[in-house]
């Protein structure tokens, strides 16, 4: 998990719990409440779309054969589609088809909504002239603009053995996403496509770069992937940077990843 670390409260705050986690939203210029206000109903509208967990969500019914792509929203057949570009980008690394999802169908595209919803709240935020702001979306973070004037947000990485401490933290302004994957909250959760088994080879990655969207994807391919996954990252994606800790507590990241942590602790 993320999490913002020494951070002055001020300006508009609210957590909402939405697609089971708690979503935080601090925004730290003079908006309307309305503009929190639409980013929460947009949350509810993708987990009420989406949620895995809903069997009459429209993702479920399409996964148990109760609908087909017909009657699928533009809204989740673009998902869809970028599930398949992910899945072809990664070699079959990210793959939604091989997920168990828990409505007991195999089509959980959980691994890029979350990142995409969030990506996407912070565009109506900008949108609606918001320009510092955080959303922590379960550990999942987008920022933009800076925490106070002259000031860059700083984002705790949790080390996946001692929930109290800190990995790294990772210090951003202007656009920025962090994302990670893990196992200290759900347990082994995140399947191999190849074995259709859990993956507990990491203890945990987090991606860098200017889109949750991907960052979030690119999370879960390097976990499944394993070490060997910050090569692909470098070699594909070069604008987003890589950190994994290892289950004997090596760490292991992309040379990009220097540049975002603090040294000032």
């Amino acid at each position: 998990m993320t999490t913002i670390a020494n951070a002055q409260q001020f300006g508009l705050h609210h957590v909402e719990f939405v697609m089971g986690m708690a979503v935080s939203i601090d925004v730290r210029d003079n908006v309307e409440r309305e503009v929190i206000n639409e980013v929460v109903a947009w949350l509810h509208h993708v987990d009420a779309t989406f949620s895995t967990h809903n069997v009459e969500s429209p993702i479920s019914r399409l996964g148990s054969g109760e609908f087909t792509l017909d009657d699928m929203s533009d809204e989740v057949l673009g998902v869809l589609a970028l599930c398949e570009e992910l899945n072809t980008d990664s070699d079959g690394a990210f793959d939604v088809l091989a997920v168990p999802a828990p409505n007991g169908s195999l089509l959980d595209p959980s691994g890029v909504v979350k990142g995409w919803s969030v990506e996407r709240a912070a565009a109506m935020m900008t949108a609606r002239g918001a320009e510092n702001f955080c959303i922590n979306a379960g550990g999942d973070i987008a920022i933009r603009g800076e925490s106070s004037p002259g000031e860059p947000w700083r984002i705790g990485v949790r080390h996946p053995d001692h929930a109290d401490l800190s990995a790294a933290v990772i210090t951003g302004s202007g656009r920025l996403a962090v994302a990670t994957s893990a196992t200290y909250e759900r347990g082994a959760h995140i399947i191999d496509p190849t074995t259709g088994e859990p993956t507990a080879d990491l203890a945990s990655v987090t991606i860098i770069g200017p889109d949750l969207t991907f960052a979030d994807a690119y999370a879960t391919t390097v976990f499944v992937m394993g070490v060997a996954g910050l090569s692909w990252l470098m070699d594909k994606h070069p604008d987003y940077a890589g950190f994994i800790i290892t289950r004997d507590d090596l760490t292991v990241s992309t040379p990009s990843f220097d540049q975002y942590v603090a040294t000032d602790i």
